[in-house]
């Protein structure tokens, strides 16, 4: 039987540009809001804290809480 909703959270090394899976998974969760990122729609991340964001919004406030800016 086919359950719904998210199964497992991947292990990411996120890179310039793109990134590895290092466990397998389907999401990720948002640093900065918890939210689930499905990892097909994972666009932004922080390569320096290793961290995914669910937007370019929590991007900025992840930058902002790393005194980055």
């Amino acid at each position: 039987m086919l359950m719904g909703g998210r199964t497992r959270e991947a292990k990411i090394h996120y890179m310039d540009g793109t990134f590895r899976l290092l466990a397998t998974g389907d999401h990720v969760r948002c640093a900065v809001t918890g939210t689930i990122i499905p990892l097909e729609e994972l666009r932004y991340w922080s390569v320096a804290r290793q961290e995914a964001y669910v937007d370019a919004a929590a991007s900025l406030e992840g930058e902002r809480r790393a005194g980055a800016i």
